[in-house]
């Protein structure tokens, strides 16, 4: 089995950057791949090199990848958001690339705003894969530990800091986590202090708990055994309350997708396939009569 990227099976890493300005925020895009198209909205502070090693293995896929303010190459933002006005911003960078459709896979914090984005959006969004995430307020929370070290952007900026915590919030292993090639690209490209701040603001006391069930896109919801921050009760809560929803658990902790890409990419290419095949037996007008 190929881990953090590598194996011949892997796509070339070649993506196209861009960016997009709205009338909030200045946003670093990226699109790699040819395809049906697959947004990738990350963990908080995270940045577009992070998914290297899952973007290697969604083969399939044209993957739309973006900085969230104050990430990455992103600015931070003058005046910070909530999940809505996240999700509104995503929104508007989709009209600026031309994409009225869209695949979304949200990944930890990304997967809140993966939710956001479908429940406010509807029209947008085909099918939703939700991975190592929660519904925030109503869900299982992390043990107050994790808490109190994921309050810090500290292990962007830290190598040294990357290994200790990695058990505690991640996991895994301080290897795995530090000396990575998504590890790599987290040291090298840290969140400013203002934009994890806001990405900390936006998501405190949010809950899709109100709202899962009117939810009825096709969704893939993917846990880990192993992960102390979106801990296993959180998926089996998602998939119970969505009404369309696929249930797959794997053995791993909170950094699955980039440590294990190609098992759990290809889960996520298997279910976006068997969208796909049912989008080609629909009838004419059918796609755009959600």
């Amino acid at each position: 089995m190929s881990r953090d990227g590598a194996g011949a099976a892997s796509t070339a890493w070649s993506p196209v950057y861009s960016t997009v300005r709205t009338d909030s925020a200045t946003v670093r895009v990226a699109v790699a791949g040819e395809g049906p198209p697959l947004l990738l909205l990350t963990g908080i502070g995270a940045n577009i090199e992070m998914w290297e090693p899952a973007a290697r293995h969604l083969t399939r896929r044209r993957l739309v990848m973006l900085d969230v303010p104050g990430t990455g190459g992103s600015p931070a933002l003058r005046v910070g958001l909530r999940m809505r006005g996240y999700a509104h911003l995503v929104t508007q960078v989709l009209d600026a690339l031309g994409l009225d459709r869209v695949d979304v896979l949200g990944y930890s914090w990304g997967g809140a705003l993966a939710q956001q984005l479908a429940h406010q959006a509807p029209e947008r969004v085909r099918a939703l894969v939700l991975a190592a995430t929660t519904p925030g307020v109503g869900g299982q929370p992390p043990w107050p530990w994790v808490l109190a070290l994921m309050s810090s952007p500290a292990r962007y900026y830290s190598r040294t800091y990357l290994r200790l915590t990695a058990p505690l919030v991640f996991g895994t292993g301080p290897r795995a986590a530090a000396d990575s090639l998504h590890g790599r690209a987290r040291l090298h490209r840290p969140p400013s202090i203002v934009g994890y701040t806001q990405q900390l603001h936006a998501i405190s006391g949010w809950s899709s708990r109100w709202w899962l069930r009117q939810l009825d896109h096709p969704t893939l919801v993917i846990g880990a055994r192993r992960d102390p921050l979106a801990r296993p009760r959180n998926a089996d809560i998602l998939a119970a309350a969505l009404p369309h929803a696929r249930l797959e658990m794997v053995d791993g902790g909170h950094l699955f997708l980039l440590e294990d890409p190609q098992q759990s990419c290809a889960l996520v290419e298997d279910f976006l396939c068997d969208q796909d095949a049912g989008a080609s037996v629909e009838p004419v007008g059918a796609q755009s009569g959600r």
